[in-house]
């Protein structure tokens, strides 16, 4: 897994101590879309894919009925949850989490970086209600996607809500909207006709974000179009946990790309592309997506 996209590293200390799971569902907002299954194309075997990450090879896989959340959770939704369980997450457990550097300000004290990707910063205080270090706020985030929340912080709120992690094969699927084999989930250009249909970054990287979708950092989880399946934010924004493993070291596999994506170092911005993180990781680009089974007729 390269850095650039999510850092990730050996287990924190204490990441091994269980995460207990309300005894009972709670009630969430998360609108879940009817996705219906079948035969696609998963993987890649394109001049964009990335052989090392396990992309490919392109083979069919067939997946049953599944319903996903039609956005990745919100903020909103998780701040609900944490309210009905208080839930502490992993990053306020260990007290840190990854930040983007850039939205460190310039008087920040000095922090450890990842050494493959120095633009990533360890961050005391950084969490899911302090996306960009302790200065930081939810203020206008209430419909950005929550970040900061490792892949088992995410199991749980699943689990309250009724529902599970995706499968990688299900969110691929429900990603691509009906398109199969398609490099984005509405064609194969990035950006037809000019616009743009997903949060990436613009410019040159890491120094210089020129913005021109609109957003430096998170975006609104409804911002762009959704695909043919009804699903908004698949690609870009924030990267989604599933429930896969990613390999066999324990890390879990996610999906879609995030707001740090840019064409010249890392184009996993398409739902083919995968990455692997540690149960335990926590970042700012990184959050995730309800899925559940069908509802028996």
């Amino acid at each position: 897994m390269a850095a650039c996209c999510a850092p990730s590293g050996p287990p924190r200390d204490g990441a091994d101590s269980p995460v207990t799971v309300p005894a009972a569902a709670g009630e969430s907002s998360v609108e879940l879309v009817d996705v219906p299954g079948g035969v696609f194309t998963m993987g890649s075997d394109g001049p964009e894919a990335y052989p090392t990450d396990g992309e490919g090879p392109a083979r069919d896989v067939r997946v049953g009925d599944v319903r996903i959340g039609r956005y990745p959770v919100t903020v909103q939704e998780w701040a609900a949850f944490v309210d009905a369980t208080g839930h502490l997450s992993d990053a306020e457990r260990f007290g840190w989490s990854f930040v983007f550097g850039g939205f460190l300000p310039d008087d920040f004290p000095p922090t450890r970086g990842v050494a493959a990707a120095p633009w990533w910063r360890q961050v005391e205080g950084a969490d899911w209600a302090h996306p960009d270090g302790p200065h930081s706020d939810l203020d206008g985030r209430g419909r950005h996607p929550v970040t900061h929340v490792s892949w088992r912080d995410a199991s749980v709120f699943a689990a309250w809500a009724g529902g599970r992690l995706p499968t990688e094969a299900e969110w691929e699927h429900a990603a691509r909207g009906g398109l199969d084999a398609a490099v984005f989930p509405w064609g194969d250009e990035r950006e037809p006709d000019g616009a743009h249909r997903m949060n990436v970054w613009q410019g040159t990287f890491p120094s210089h974000d020129t913005a021109e979708d609109g957003w430096s950092g998170t975006s609104p989880v409804d911002t762009y179009a959704p695909n043919g399946f009804g699903l908004h934010d698949v690609t870009g924004n924030v990267w989604e946990w599933c429930a896969d493993p990613f390999d066999a070291s324990g890390a879990r596999v996610s999906k879609g790309g995030s707001y740090l994506c840019h064409a010249s170092y890392c184009r996993r911005y398409r739902p083919a592309a995968r990455q692997g993180s540690s149960p335990d990781s926590s970042t700012g680009n990184l959050g995730f997506r309800l899925a559940a089974d069908p509802v028996s007729p």
